[in-house]
């Protein structure tokens, strides 16, 4: 909640939030206009009481007596910023059911019940826990605001994974963070296509960049299948050492992908940003964009509230964690299912509601931006970011992953970069991409 999400992430909350930003600018300079018009009207009625008072027992009031505006207006922004990040969606309706999946938790119902609150809690914190962050890059600029986005925009699917991670739930794990991606590739980005295509017949994105994305992503496919391949294909003693081998050149694939990843911050949000700058639309410009880039919460603020949302996602990410074995013995339902198909809902619903209102919009390089950025993070961020931290907590988490994941993620992305390769989607694309998601999702429900 979005690792950047990086500058077209950051372009695609703004389009999604002028309203809400105008609103709260508007206020903001009614605020200020009120403040002007008294101290004129101070101004000219202090000449007359001198000459001759109207009322001598009301003692004469200065401008510089008056209560201070600006404290009382910062705060009331604040609160109209906060009001529109809870009131903006019918989504936040879902927000009742933190404080019932924490009673559900702590009462020990069902577990049932305790997943499917959790997993209800997750869902407008993802989106929340997006605006903010997003918020918080507008007031540093480009290249801080992108690692602000890079570290919390994915933060839901990085707590859900170290939560699983510390119960040693390493299937759990996996297949979450492959199916973020795949749910990102696929369901996202087709989406995206498909109904960006119904309102606009043929739609155009960035060719550089998407090329640089698609390679990005073969990379990460890249560092999943040697360390797969190395534990699978070479001869060993036994399957302990096997198991090793695997685990230390998972280790020191993830360190190389986070350099990678690196790289590709500094390339995207330094060196070659204009490779990635979403060219106007006939009819717009970009001078409507730089207006309502203005921040809704002050930073005291915006760092409180980001504190607070983190502290609830991990939270409720402990409650589902904890109930998904039992969840998965009651209903039927594998772990890898719930991992790959179920989980990733909650964590990329930010992302999805973002790509497709772009998308609608015609602004089809922010949606790339939203959908293929993410996975970008998730594949070359997150995945070796949870080797790094099993390795520094003693929970052996490699990058070898089942056979069946590596070759589905990497089939769906050759797939990926060939219906991206000429930057032109429209509506039977995004159909595909869709399919492709669900022949995934039916793989997994009956694995």
């Amino acid at each position: 909640k979005n690792f950047k999400m990086s500058q077209s992430r950051t372009r695609a909350f703004n389009v999604i939030r002028a309203a809400a930003r105008l609103k709260v600018l508007g206020a903001r300079i009614q605020a200020e206009k009120a403040a002007l018009q008294l101290q004129n009207d101070v101004e000219e009625v202090a000449p007359v009481s001198e000459q001759e008072p109207l009322l001598p027992s009301v003692p004469s009031v200065s401008f510089q007596q008056l209560p201070p505006l600006t404290h009382k207006s910062a705060l009331a922004r604040d609160f109209e910023g906060i009001k529109e990040m809870l009131m903006s969606s019918y989504i936040n309706v879902f927000l009742f059911a933190i404080p019932v999946s924490f009673v559900s938790s702590y009462q020990g119902w069902n577990p049932v019940y305790t997943f499917s609150l959790s997993f209800l809690s997750l869902i407008p914190l993802a989106l929340i826990l997006g605006d903010i962050t997003e918020d918080l890059a507008l007031r540093f600029g480009d290249v801080v605001g992108g690692l602000i986005n890079a570290t919390f925009g994915n933060v839901v699917e990085i707590i859900l994974s170290i939560a699983a991670l510390q119960k040693n739930l390493y299937t759990v794990v996996s297949m979450s963070l492959i199916g973020s991606i795949l749910s990102n590739l696929l369901l996202v980005l087709g989406c995206s296509f498909f109904f960006g295509g119904l309102k606009n017949k043929t739609q155009t994105f960035n060719a550089v960049g998407n090329r640089a994305c698609s390679s990005l992503l073969f990379l990460a496919c890249i560092g999943i299948i040697i360390p797969t391949a190395a534990e699978q294909l070479i001869p060993m003693p036994d399957s302990v050492a096997s198991d090793l081998l695997g685990l230390r050149i998972s280790r020191g694939a993830a360190i190389l992908l986070l350099i990678s990843y690196g790289c590709y911050l500094l390339f995207q949000l330094r060196t070659h940003r204009d490779y990635f700058s979403p060219a106007p639309t006939p009819g717009q410009g970009e001078e409507e964009h730089e207006d309502v880039e203005i921040p809704m919460l002050s930073l005291p603020t915006a760092s409180l509230f980001l504190g607070i949302i983190t502290i609830i996602v991990a939270i409720c990410s402990e409650f589902l964690t904890g109930s998904i074995e039992q969840v998965s013995s009651k209903t039927g339902l594998g772990e890898a299912f719930l991992g790959m198909i179920v989980l990733p809902i909650a964590g990329n619903a930010c992302e999805h509601i973002t790509a497709v209102m772009v998308a609608m919009k015609n602004k089809m390089d922010l949606a790339i931006g939203v959908a293929v950025g993410s996975s970008i993070q998730i594949a070359l961020f997150a995945i070796p970011l949870v080797v790094v931290v099993g390795w520094a907590t003693g929970h052996p988490f490699s990058l070898s992953f089942d056979s069946f994941s590596v070759l589905v993620v990497t089939v769906s992305v050759l797939h990926c970069n060939v219906i991206t390769g000429d930057s032109v989607s429209h509506w039977m694309l995004g159909t595909q991409l869709i399919v492709v998601y669900g022949l995934v999702a039916l793989a997994y429900l009956f694995r």
